[in-house]
Formats: structure tokens, sequence, C-alpha cells
């Protein structure tokens, strides 16, 4: 239970074995106490895209439990931070040595996240399924 993540939602819409909840993700202050007194709580509404075989077990407005595995969210931080920031950094340096120009050696590091970038858009499908939500029914 250690390695998953758990927010509370509501089923929005049952279409076959394709679920949307709608969960209301917090930041971690938002329960706080004092937080009418600070401008840093904040909350948000989001719709996940479930697919269960067992969708028609749920009706619309039921509270279930929206699982997601640990690792997904360190994969998707490293496909979307840590992977391009290396690229732009090791990119730039290597410019700089070749070069010896700031501007484009800037501007090409820059470029070379197009390419990155599109092909990230390319394997959204591969990486949908890959990163995929659970839902639990909430007891």
């Amino acid at each position: 239970m250690a390695n998953t993540i758990r927010h509370q939602g509501i089923v929005e819409n049952i279409n076959g074995s394709h679920l949307k909840v709608r969960i209301v993700q917090t930041s971690a202050c938002a329960s706080c106490s004092v937080k009418g007194h600070c401008t840093s709580a904040d909350t948000k509404e989001k719709l996940i895209d479930v697919t269960d075989i067992n969708a028609a077990s749920y009706q619309v407005g039921d509270r279930v439990w929206v699982v997601g595995e640990l690792s997904m969210g360190v994969m998707a931080v490293l496909l979307a931070f840590i992977l391009p920031f290396l690229i732009l950094v090791i990119s730039l340096f290597v410019f700089m040595a070749v070069w010896n120009d700031e501007l484009s050696s800037a501007l090409c590091s820059l470029a070379l996240l197009i390419p990155y970038y599109y092909i990230m858009w390319l394997n959204k499908s591969r990486m949908g399924k890959k990163f995929s939500f659970t839902i639990r029914p909430m007891i």
C-alpha cells in the first residue's frame, strides 16, 4: 500500500469499460486549520480516465478510490522534467565546446527539445497504457 497513490473520486461518466472519475486534488496545506489566512492553500478538480472491465458494477455518482502506482509518478517526472533538463544542459556544453558561440549554442540546445517532445507525442498511446489508473469501491 505504500507504493500506491490514492485519491477519493466520484464517477462522472460511464461508457462501456471506460469511466471518467472526478477527483479533488489538494495541496498539503489545503487541509491546514489556518488556510483561510494563507494564499498558498489550493485545490483543483481533475477528471481521470480509467479503463476497468468491471465498469458495469459502478454507477454515476458512486464514490471510489482512484489508485495509481508510485512508480508512475516517478516515471512521469523523469520523462517530463529530468530527461529534457539533461538533454538541454549536456547539449549546451557540447555546442559551446564546438562553436564557442553562446546564442547559437543555446538556441540549438532548445531546438533539441522539439524532437524529444515530438517523440513523446508519437508514443502517447503507449504511455497511456503505462500510466493507467485503477479504481476501487469505497468501503
